[in-house]
C-alpha cells in the first residue's frame, strides 16, 4: 500500500480545521443564546413588584390597587353565602377568599387545600390567614372554631368555650407556628408560637373591634374598630387612626405594612385611610360597589420573587425586600 502524499495529509488538516472553526462558532452562538435567555429569565424573575393592596366585596368582587394584580375573582357568579374574609398568598401572586360557610376560592398561585364548604358548621366563618410557606391556610368561625388546611397546624381554639363576644378575625405569626383570634369586645386568644400582648377585653369601647393585623416579627399587634380606632399592643406602634373622625360608612378591617411602620384601614364602601408609611395607593371611596366590601390584603412595596423551595445564601424568605 502506497503512503499517503503531504498534499493529502494537508487537504484533511485544512478540512479538520475548518471543521473545529464551525464547532467552534456554533458553540459560541449557542452560548450566547443560552446566556441572553438566562439573562431574561433572570430580569423577569427579578423584576420589582410595586406596592399595593386588593379589596374583597362580599360578592367575590376583587378591585386591585396601585400594582396589586387581578388574578380573577367570584363577582358576577352565584354564591351559596357571601364572602367574609381574603388573604394574599406570601408570594404575591394570588390570593384566596372564604365565605360564611366555609368555601373557599382560590386564585392564581393561591392552591386549594381543602375548605368546610358543603359541611356543618355551628357558627359562619368570619376570616381566615395564610400560613407563612403559602401551601396552607387557617380558617376561623364566630365561635372561635379553627379549621386548618394545608400545612396549617392546628395549634387550639376557642371552639366549645364561653366567649363574651363572637370573633370577628385572625391573624398568623410570621413562622407559620400560631395564631391570634380576635373578638368583637377586642378580646384577644392566641395559640401555638402566638404570644399575647394585650387586648381591650376588659374596656369598655365606642365601637366592636373588626379586625386585627399583626408586626413582622409577631411581636405585636394592631385591632381596629369600626368607628377607625386604633389600639396597640407589643412592639406595635401608633400611627394614627379614624377614631372620632366622620366616616362614610365603617371601617371593617386592616392590613399592615411589611416593615411594620404603617397600616391602612378599609371601609365597607371601599374608601382607604393610610396611616405611617402606608402609601395611598388608591380607594374604591364614591365608586358603585354591587356589595359591601368586607376585606383587604396588602402586597409587600417591593419585592424579588425566588424560588420558593431553594433559598439562596442567606435567606430564609421567598422574597426579599
Amino acid at each position: 500500500m502506497k503512503p499517503r502524499s503531504n498534499r493529502a495529509y494537508s487537504a484533511v488538516a485544512r478540512l479538520g480545521g475548518r471543521l473545529a472553526l464551525v464547532a467552534s462558532v456554533f458553540a459560541t452562538m449557542l452560548l450566547g443564546t443560552l446566556a441572553l435567555s438566562a439573562a431574561t429569565a433572570t430580569s423577569a424573575s427579578a423584576a420589582p413588584l410595586g406596592p399595593g393592596y386588593t379589596l374583597f366585596a362580599s360578592d367575590g368582587g376583587v378591585f386591585n390597587l396601585g400594582q396589586s394584580q387581578f388574578y380573577g375573582s367570584m363577582g358576577g357568579q352565584a354564591l351559596n353565602k357571601p364572602i367574609v374574609g381574603a388573604a394574599e398568598y406570601p408570594f404575591p401572586e394570588g390570593y384566596w377568599m372564604v365565605a360564611s360557610d366555609g368555601g373557599i376560592f382560590s386564585f392564581g398561585s393561591a392552591h386549594f387545600y381543602g375548605s368546610m364548604g358543603g359541611s356543618h358548621l355551628n357558627q359562619p366563618m368570619v376570616g381566615m390567614a395564610p400560613t407563612s410557606t403559602g401551601l396552607g391556610y387557617w380558617t376561623v368561625a364566630s365561635d372561635g372554631g379553627i379549621f386548618s388546611f394545608g400545612d396549617a397546624g392546628f395549634h387550639g381554639s376557642m371552639g366549645g368555650s364561653h366567649l363574651n363576644q363572637p370573633m370577628v378575625g385572625m391573624a398568623s405569626t410570621p413562622d407559620g407556628h400560631g395564631y391570634w383570634t380576635v373578638a368583637s369586645d377586642g378580646g384577644i386568644f392566641s395559640f401555638g408560637s402566638a404570644q399575647f400582648y394585650g387586648s381591650t377585653g376588659n374596656i369598655t369601647l365606642n365601637k366592636p373591634i373588626v379586625g386585627m393585623a399583626s408586626t413582622p416579627d409577631g411581636h405585636g399587634y394592631w385591632t381596629v374598630a369600626s368607628d377607625g380606632g386604633i389600639f396597640s399592643f407589643g412592639d406595635a406602634q401608633f400611627y394614627g387612626s379614624m377614631g372620632g373622625s366622620h366616616l362614610n360608612k365603617p371601617i371593617v378591617l386592616m392590613a399592615s405594612t411589611p416593615d411594620g411602620h404603617g397600616y391602612w384601614l378599609v371601609a365597607s364602601d371601599g374608601g382607604i385611610f393610610s396611616f405611617g408609611d402606608a402609601g395611598f395607593l388608591g380607594s374604591m371611596g364614591g365608586t358603585h360597589l354591587n356589595q359591601p366590601i368586607v376585606a383587604m390584603a396588602a402586597r409587600p412595596p417591593l419585592a424579588v420573587k425566588v424560588d420558593p423551595y431553594v433559598p439562596t445564601s442567606g435567606q430564609s424568605s421567598n422574597w426579599v425586600n
